[in-house]
């Protein structure tokens, strides 16, 4: 009997310890840095990284591409392993062994299933394994038969004809480009260009001095602008991607391609566009950018996380004029003020995200002022996380730069 109790006690013990042990780990530490402390508090609400975007089943989407994307320049950056390791798992039960893909279909031709792809090419790059190689070539030659316009403009989705969205240009675009360089496809750089310029072309709004959300090019649809094929309104986070797809393609095509500098030409517009409309007060940007300020229009924390990230990177390239350092520094301070929250065991959320917004398909989304103040909001959307971590990580490359410079 004696024995039983000892052993009953020894086993509660354990157990006891176990679970300490796991409360500890599910403790996201105060003094770690912002890009790591959101790492760290994703992988306790998703300890699987399928689960990523709040999924209940395996999903291939840009959400997981542009999560873990970030978690592996964290890796890069500060080393710890898990990271990579989570980001291998969701490549290994997503990719199967012939390089098809588990939940992505080519023939639809959505830009948006392309985007995870992009870090697909470091965990090839690090494990060497074949199926990731036949992956990639896969998603790759998808783009040899999407769907275009008569300028060469990729269609956003086949079940989106004749249309043009900001959103594809970030899916489609980076992945392209680095394609195109670690492959030495160096005929590619002028398509990857073009699909840039043609956006600028389509979406650019001379009133208003912005870039709308999308542009039907055949003006058919019902929220298109029957002269023009615009949308309505400049979304704050259709202007994010296309700021970031800027800062990301441009680390891939070499500095003498034909068309590089009228990118940057493009870019730097936008770049004078996110500093005019940065509200004065809190650092911050609005949903609906042509309505900033407007009754029943908020600041919304996606698309401020991605004019910081891309403004950080733009200045640190060289490509935006340094002054801009000052625009992203204050729209980042405004995220920590406004957006993140941190619970009694450190973990961190980002809250205030539009969870989705786009124009037609089946539940017909008209793209008007009252459709995108109404678009759920939720906390801990992969859309702000992501470039969250991306800028946190830029943020704290700068402090490191700046530390150095005040040591010397």
């Amino acid at each position: 009997m004696k024995q039983k109790k000892i052993c009953k006690l020894f086993v509660s013990t354990c157990m006891l310890l176990f679970a300490c042990v796991m409360s500890a780990q599910q403790r996201v530490g105060s003094e770690l840095p912002w890009s790591v402390r959101m790492v760290e508090s994703e992988m306790i609400r998703c300890p699987e990284s399928w689960q990523l975007d709040f999924q209940p089943t395996l999903k291939w989407d840009y959400c997981h591409g542009l999560e873990l994307q970030a978690m592996l320049d964290v890796y890069d950056r500060y080393g710890d392993r898990r990271y990579f390791d989570y980001a291998l798992a969701y490549a290994d039960t997503m990719v199967n062994v012939d390089g098809t893909i588990k939940k992505y279909k080519r023939e639809e031709f959505s830009l948006d299933r392309i985007n995870s792809g992009k870090f697909i090419f470091r965990i090839y790059e690090q494990t060497k394994e074949e199926k990731y190689k036949k992956a990639l070539a896969l998603m790759r030659s998808q783009l040899d038969d999407h769907p275009r316009n008569a300028d060469g403009g990729f269609w956003h989705k086949k079940v989106y004809p004749n249309q043009v969205w900001l959103d594809g240009i970030y899916m489609g675009a980076p992945f392209y480009a680095e394609y195109a360089y670690r492959n030495n496809q160096v005929e590619d750089y002028a398509d990857v260009i073009n699909q840039f310029l043609m956006a600028a072309r389509h979406t650019y709004d001379a009133k208003t001095d912005l870039f709308r959300h999308a542009c039907d090019v055949s003006r058919t649809e019902r929220w298109a602008n029957p002269q023009t094929g615009q949308s309505l309104h400049s979304w704050g986070r259709a202007m994010g991607w296309y700021a970031m797809a800027f800062v990301d393609a441009l680390d891939f095509i070499p500095t003498h391609e034909v068309g590089r500098d009228s990118m940057l030409t493009v870019f730097r517009h936008l770049a004078s566009m996110v500093k005019r409309l940065q509200d004065a007060e809190s650092g911050l940007w609005y949903q609906v950018l042509d309505k900033s300020g407007a009754p029943g229009n908020y600041l919304e924390s996606s698309c401020s996380a991605m004019f910081v990230y891309a403004l950080f990177k733009g200045v640190r390239k060289g490509y935006l004029d340094p002054s801009y350092l000052q625009v992203a520094v204050k729209g980042y301070q405004g995220i920590l003020d406004r957006f993140i929250e941190v619970d009694k065991d450190g973990v961190i959320s980002i809250t205030q995200a539009c969870a989705v917004a786009g124009l037609g398909g089946k539940n017909y989304r008209s793209g008007d002022y009252d459709y995108y103040i109404h678009e759920t909001i939720r906390n801990n959307d992969p859309k702000a996380v992501g470039p969250f971590i991306l800028g946190s990580l830029e943020w704290e490359r700068l402090q490191e730069v700046q530390s150095i410079v005040n040591q010397k």
